[in-house]
């Protein structure tokens, strides 16, 4: 699933790509893909001549800006858009065609069709569903690191599962919860409101690290993943635990183990990630 330095890579190749371009007309062939208020139909008809005039991004969702409209995209597991010429015939999997004047296509692909898109009125974006419950990105700027504590505090669950859920930091996934408790020393299952401050610290540096090292590398490449210029990312070279089962610690030479947290995979390091029990 792409998490927020793979949706961010991915803004920032569709700015690259179709900034200021003007939609000519759009094809939807999968209906649920679209998503809110607006149907299919008013959905084509309300973008046909729109000028796109800005892309943005909100933990893991995708903003595409038009004058009076928004186009909030979440990509979920296997979302991806394309850019290609008009002519170029569709590739399977294709659900959404933004024809631009230009003679070019903005194509989303996804195979297994959980992507959905959101058209709302410029001034709603960070209020639609599933946005308007997102924590703080999570830069320095905007992730408070009192707050952070304050809140683990209050919070019972293991801590893997309360990072994923997306609502006391936006963008984390899988893959970049492991490698931040890993960079911090923290079991997966410890429960929140066991962690000490200065473990709350080293977890808060640890997630902007980690998520800003890996929008710099251009994401993660697990399986399908490419940005919209069509390049992998390559921060997989820099994963230390993720992926790794069997394979020594690269802190202490311990062999990384794999278990199930809340139904998702999750690497860890059993020496340097000790479980301390309530």
């Amino acid at each position: 699933m792409p998490e927020l330095p793979e949706v961010e890579t991915v803004r920032k190749g569709l700015e690259k790509l179709v900034l200021k371009a003007t939609i000519e007309s759009v094809e939807v062939y999968w209906d649920r893909i679209i998503s809110g208020s607006i149907e299919p139909t008013e959905f084509k008809r309300i973008l046909m001549g729109e000028k796109i005039i800005e892309f943005d991004r909100r933990g893991k969702y995708i903003i595409i800006r038009f004058k009076q409209w928004a186009l909030v995209s979440h990509l979920r597991m296997e979302g991806k858009y394309e850019v290609e010429e008009s002519s170029a015939p569709l590739k399977k999997h294709t659900h959404v065609v933004f024809h631009l004047a230009d003679g070019r296509d903005l194509r989303y692909l996804d195979v297994r069709k959980f992507g959905r898109m959101t058209l709302v009125p410029i001034g709603e974006e960070f209020t639609a569903t599933g946005i308007k419950l997102l924590g703080p990105e999570p830069t320095v700027e905007t992730f408070d690191e009192a707050i952070f504590y304050k809140t683990l505090q209050t919070k019972k669950r293991a801590i893997k599962p309360l990072l994923l859920d997306q609502k006391i930091v936006a963008g984390l996934g899988n893959i970049y919860v492991d490698e931040a408790l890993f960079l911090a020393k923290i079991h997966p299952l410890r429960t929140a409101n066991s962690l000490r401050k200065i473990e709350v610290s080293q977890l808060h540096e640890a997630i902007i690290k980690v998520l800003g090292d890996a929008v710099e590398a251009g994401g993660t490449t697990i399986r399908t993943y490419q940005n919209a210029l069509g390049e992998a990312g390559s921060f997989q070279v820099k994963l230390s635990v993720y992926g790794k089962k069997g394979l020594p610690c690269v802190r202490c030479g311990t062999p990384i183990e794999k278990i199930k947290v809340a139904q998702r995979g999750t690497h860890f390091c059993p020496n340097c990630q000790q479980l301390i029990m309530d």
